[in-house]
């Protein structure tokens, strides 16, 4: 059992830079992958990153890609989102997931899932 807790969204403006933490109990942590989801009102969920269990693959959503970087500590058993230049269409509530595969953007294949953080970009 996995459990998910993120932290660190807040209202900020175009431009700015947000990250977003993701903490996990459990002592197998490092072997999940960790992927960040987010689901803007009145749309549905989107993938946004992943990370391998090492840490040594990453993969973005091509609307995040070059602005958002995934990386995790799993000496802290915590997951991250930097995310840069940030733009009003960002504005979700933003998931973090754990897979025990690599599932990358089938969402309906990750184990555990956080409550959300909410992320909002003004103009």
């Amino acid at each position: 059992q996995v459990q998910l807790v993120e932290s660190g969204g807040g209202l900020v403006q175009a431009g700015e830079s947000l990250r977003l933490s993701c903490a996990a109990s459990g002592r197998t942590f490092s072997r999940y992958a960790m992927g960040w989801f987010r689901q803007a009102p009145g749309k549905e969920r989107e993938f946004v990153a992943i990370i391998s269990w090492s840490g040594g693959s990453t993969y973005y959503a091509d609307s995040v890609k070059g602005r958002f970087t995934i990386s995790r500590d799993n000496a802290k058993n915590t997951v991250y989102l930097q995310m840069n230049r940030l733009k009003p269409e960002d504005t979700a509530v933003y998931y973090c997931a754990a897979d025990r595969q690599y599932s990358i953007n089938r969402s309906h294949k990750y184990d555990y899932w956080g409550q959300g953080t909410e992320v909002t970009v003004s103009s």
